[in-house]
């Protein structure tokens, strides 16, 4: 329910497309702020490549966003961001704009009071700290998947958001894809008839490439090391550990399990997603998962290859592996597959026909992610993808890789969100973290 902005400024609770209640939380471009009143104020923190292209663009071009701050470890990253939304801004507005601040501690973007919402960008291990601060500092929070590293993370997150009331958006542009939302309402409306079985696969970008021993390196200059750490573990640096120095190639660290997951979260988070979203189990997840798989060794060292399988309560199947991006979901009735970015298949071309009924799931034109989450923001309601479901989808990926190290197969409750009678699969849930910059 979209509500009036009077109405939303009166009530002191509202109601939510999630499953909770979101506080009344007035932007403040309801209380009088000088600029567009339309517009949301954003930060965003963290500008590697999937910053500068496309997120940055995605906010300059959206009539409900104005990009105020930006926020960066790296000296050089924060300077090319701070430019580029300068520059945007200059050009649409027909003078020399200077009106985007430059941070290199979100601790200090947080604080600015004209900030509405937070785009975070940053490596994995950071995503969850800074989003649990933004939501203590009332912010609404698009942020970048895979949302964490482990699955305590992130159910800390989710308390969070739900103390704190802020709106949040999973940062995955998948759903919105033409193909795959059609696929999902071709699902949920049971052309295929009752769900059987679910394969799904992610490519192998971040696996198979050897590394020889690299050798410990000055921090650069630019580079707050320290910072850029964070909650990990001090470690001596070497640039493929991080990223390269100026430069926006795809960075050592998604390689190294320190700071991320690997491509079974990479990508999983996107078409994990699309899993949890046609089989209607959004909310929660798996009760039992076992699997396989090989390391790379050395300074990268995650997956690169895995077989796993999970089943739900309802006796549903999911098979996930490296292989090409894509999800098919197998019924009673025929089958439907769709591959990134946009290749629709289906058992009968009478299923891919069909159209919905009364009564059935239409999702018609899904707005993109950037704009799901600033209209979210002005209607006072949740988004389309809020980050509670991206917990409970990046759990399904950590399952899996905690299965793949354990070896054995894992109980999962998926209520309680913890393991069954596994001690040593139940000390995976949680990644200690070094408390210099944040305390959960």
């Amino acid at each position: 329910m979209s509500l009036e902005r009077r109405d939303f400024i009166k009530r002191t609770a509202i109601g939510t497309a999630g499953a909770f209640a979101v506080p009344n939380i007035i932007p403040s471009y309801l209380l009088g702020r000088t600029g567009p009143v339309d517009r949301i104020n954003v930060a965003v923190i963290g500008i590697g490549r999937q910053t500068v292209n496309p997120n940055i663009p995605q906010f300059l071009k959206s009539e409900n966003a104005q990009i105020v701050a930006v926020c960066d470890v790296d000296k050089w990253r924060l300077a090319n961001g701070q430019k580029q939304v300068n520059d945007y801004y200059s050009q649409q507005k027909g003078f020399s704009y200077k009106g985007c601040d430059a941070f290199g501690d979100f601790r200090e973007v947080l604080l600015r009071k004209d900030v509405d919402a937070v785009m975070i960008a940053t490596p994995d291990h950071w995503h969850i700290p800074m989003a649990i601060e933004a939501a203590r500092a009332g912010k609404h929070i698009s942020l970048e998947k895979p949302i964490s590293t482990c699955i305590e993370h992130g159910r800390q997150l989710v308390k969070a958001i739900k103390k704190h009331g802020v709106i949040t958006r999973n940062d995955s542009e998948f759903r919105p894809l033409p193909k795959f939302s059609k696929a999902i309402e071709l699902v949920r409306n049971g052309r295929i008839g009752k769900i059987q079985r679910i394969y799904v696969a992610v490519p192998a970008e971040l696996s198979g490439d050897s590394l020889k021993p690299e050798p410990t390196m000055p921090v650069p200059e630019e580079l707050n090391y320290d910072m850029w750490l964070g909650p990990a573990f001090e470690a001596p640096y070497t640039e493929k550990r991080v990223h390269a120095i100026k430069a926006y190639g795809r960075p050592g660290w998604m390689r190294v399990d320190s700071y991320c997951n690997g491509m079974i979260s990479n990508w999983g988070a996107h078409l994990m997603g699309i899993v949890q979203w046609g089989n209607n189990t959004e909310y929660t997840g798996p009760v039992s998962i076992e699997g396989t798989g090989e390391f790379d060794r050395g300074l990268w060292n995650t997956l690169n290859k895995f077989d796993i399988t999970y089943k739900y309560a309802n006796s549903v199947e999911v098979f996930f592996k490296i292989e090409r991006p894509y999800v098919r979901f197998e019924g009673s009735d025929g089958w439907i597959e769709v591959e990134y970015p946009d290749k629709l298949s289906a058992s009968s071309q009478a299923i891919l026909d069909s159209k919905p009924g009364s009564g059935n799931i239409s999702f018609g034109s899904l707005l993109s992610d950037k704009e799901d989450f600033l209209q979210a923001i002005k209607n006072g309601k949740q988004s389309f993808e809020p980050l509670e479901t991206a917990h409970r989808t990046i759990s399904m990926c950590q399952l899996g890789l905690i299965a793949v190290k354990t070896g054995a197969p894992i109980t999962w409750d998926p209520e309680k969100e913890e393991i069954i009678s596994d001690n040593a699969a139940s000390a995976m849930l949680n990644i200690p973290i070094r408390e210099k910059y944040f305390k959960f």
